[in-house]
């Protein structure tokens, strides 16, 4: 992974090799982004440069073997934790050393890729990974030993968040003073869900989401793109790249999440004072309950953002909205005008309660259903706003 390779984040990137060049590297770091944003590239990047000694901003003129290793993410001072889950090929105390071929796979993949496409890479999507007490020991264990060629060493645990109190109480001592010329760096997207403890030991480093021009660019790079193709694309992946490729293969998960939502919607509008659509409702929350918990969390989330650019284009803001559905004869014009003032923080708390439930193991079927006539009484309930 080469700063070259990386989009857009200019400021992050002189950032970073100016700390290097003048030998002013913080021993805990923290790289918060939203997803697409470039937090992991970024931070590999960032341990190239500083492990195999480059120069000029860029990662050349170094250490060519250890530039060499980096190209198939091999470093043997390039230590990786991420969340895993038991699967068939590991079935009890996983952690990430065991992962490391499909992790390789990752990056060399969808290096912009998000906790959704790493459960499906591993099979085990119906299962919540996290960095447990386990990983948090085979950590300690590695940064023990002496670099392989004699400089820094460098952690990187991405999407910390997903880090349990017993890990994060494990690594406290250690993130905070860690053995010498050893280098801690995390990379989340909510910095919120991570314990005070150990955000208050590291230098936090905010990216934010992705220019439509850098995506565009990006996009006219990597494929055989039109133009006006790629600056749609750029459009509508609202800042993340990783978006931008799943809509360039049409494999976008949301393509999947919008056809779900809409006929929830519908169901939902036909619902007050009609049965059969109140059975509806009950057999789209069995249906949705039989997919893996990450696909209902990414789910809940993409309705979030449904409803956040009806609520956009109902006032006006359509400079703001990105979503266009592919649904025949469901148009955010014609929604809008029922997700208002008095209705858009119930919606958005219920759904948000939903997540917050499912995440810990409640029962999805129930959840769903109680979320589908929640919706359906708030769908129906008039504005307040003063005309």
């Amino acid at each position: 992974m080469l700063f070259s390779n990386i989009l857009g984040q200019k400021h992050i990137k002189n950032h970073l090799t100016q700390s290097v060049d003048n030998g002013r590297i913080a021993h805990a770091q923290l790289f918060v982004g939203p997803e697409g944003s470039g937090t992991l590239p970024m931070a590999i990047a960032y341990a190239r440069y500083l492990l195999c000694q480059n120069t000029n901003g860029e990662n050349t003129n170094g250490n060519e073997a250890c530039n060499i290793k980096f190209n198939t993410f091999s470093h043997p001072d390039l230590h990786f934790a991420f969340p895993v889950t038991t699967s068939d090929k590991v079935k009890s105390k996983p952690v990430s050393s065991y992962y490391l071929e499909e992790w390789r796979q990752l990056l060399n993949e969808q290096p912009y890729g998000n906790l959704f496409d790493w459960y499906k890479l591993l099979g085990v999507d119906n299962k919540q990974g996290q960095i447990g007490v386990d990983e948090a020991h085979e950590i300690v264990k590695s940064l023990t030993l002496k670099s392989y060629e004699g400089g820094y060493k460098v952690m990187l645990i991405w999407m910390a968040e997903k880090m349990n109190t017993a890990a994060a109480n494990k690594l406290l001592k250690l993130i905070e003073e860690p053995p010498n010329k050893t280098v801690f760096i995390l990379i989340a997207e909510d910095e919120e869900q991570i314990i005070n403890t150990i955000k208050s030991r590291c230098q936090i480093l905010h990216f934010p989401p992705l220019a439509e021009n850098d995506i565009k660019q990006g996009l006219l790079n990597q494929y055989n793109l039109d133009e006006t193709v790629a600056t749609k694309i750029a459009h509508q992946s609202n800042g993340n790249y990783n978006k931008a490729c799943d809509l360039v293969y049409q494999d976008s998960e949301d393509l999947q999440f919008e056809t779900w939502f809409v006929f929830w919607i519908r169901s939902a509008f036909k619902a007050k004072g009609n049965k059969a659509a109140i059975h509806d409702l009950i057999s789209w929350s069995e249906d949705i309950s039989k997919t893996g918990r990450e696909t209902q969390k990414q789910f809940l989330h993409f309705c979030l953002d449904f409803f956040r650019q009806a609520l956009l284009m109902n006032y006006k803001a359509n400079d703001l909205v990105y979503f266009e559905p592919k649904t025949e004869q469901f148009k955010l014009e014609n929604f809008a005008p029922f997700i208002h003032d008095n209705n858009i923080m119930d919606i958005s708390n219920e759904l948000q309660d939903a997540i917050y439930h499912i995440e810990r193991n409640g029962n999805s079927k129930i959840i769903l259903t109680d979320l589908s006539i929640k919706l359906t009484r708030l769908l129906h309930k008039k504005s307040q706003a003063i005309t």
